[in-house]
């Protein structure tokens, strides 16, 4: 599911992102589909000091909550839950599916991404709120509240 930064833009926020980030079931066999679909792409573990590749073994998969990946096209961040939002159930409860470069996708919704961003509470995500919030508004129908 496509939350963070990337989702914000797909809603019609201007700003740029530098990353990917994206919630997912952080069960065993989801973990797996993960690491083939990725392998590809020749993933390192970003926030480990000798950047590991993502090599994937059960004893790394009990240890490990989130990944976060630079890839040869780009960064990614896996996330098993998300602040304000909570763990993975919680934060598809709050998404939508949209069509995306072909695909179906499931992707925060405007109210969720707004959450995510206040509770977050970094500086550079004060512009993202606000923009959401201007789309929000736009998307109302007249006369609503």
């Amino acid at each position: 599911m496509l939350i963070g930064g990337l989702a914000a833009v797909v809603h019609g926020v201007s700003l740029s992102t530098r990353d990917a980030d994206i919630c997912c079931s952080f069960d065993f066999g989801n973990v797996v589909k993960l690491h083939s679909l990725l392998e590809d792409l020749h993933p390192v573990h970003r926030l480990t000091p000798q950047r590991l590749p993502f090599v994937f073994d059960e004893g790394l998969f009990q240890r490990l909550q989130d990944f976060h990946l630079p890839t040869d096209v780009g960064a990614l961040d896996c996330l098993s839950s998300v602040l304000g939002l909570g763990d993975y159930p919680q934060v598809r409860r709050q998404s939508i599916e949209l069509r995306l470069w072909g695909g179906a996708c499931r992707i925060l919704t405007i109210d969720a991404l707004i959450l995510s961003k206040q509770a977050t509470n970094r500086p550079h995500d004060n512009q993202t709120i606000a923009q959401l919030r201007i789309i929000q508004a736009r998307q109302r129908p007249p006369g609503a509240t």
